[in-house]
């Protein structure tokens, strides 16, 4: 096996983005709410994982309106369940 050589490592100037940052946000802004959701519903559908913003079941909890799950969550897009990529193969 061969002997690798030590040296530092190039660190970057940190540049400029290819895109301004008030268009980046101005684009994210553009999207409604329902587009975002049917592109998670999408996404959740081929297997991926997905977190989802859901009010709080828990009323007790009254510091935490709303709470984060992931797609496999029951509150998260209904009563759906996704076909395990594993099954689907067989």
């Amino acid at each position: 096996m061969a002997k690798k050589t030590k040296r530092k490592a190039y660190t970057s100037k940190g540049g400029t983005p290819s895109m301004k940052r008030d268009t980046v946000k101005a684009m994210r802004r553009d999207k409604s709410e329902v587009e975002k959701l049917m592109n998670k519903v999408e996404v959740w559908a081929r297997g991926k994982r997905v977190m989802v913003t859901i009010p709080n079941p828990n009323k007790n909890e009254t510091n935490k309106r709303f709470i984060r799950v992931e797609g496999i969550h029951s509150g998260a897009f209904g009563p759906w369940k996704r076909e395990d990529k594993r099954q689907s193969n067989d």
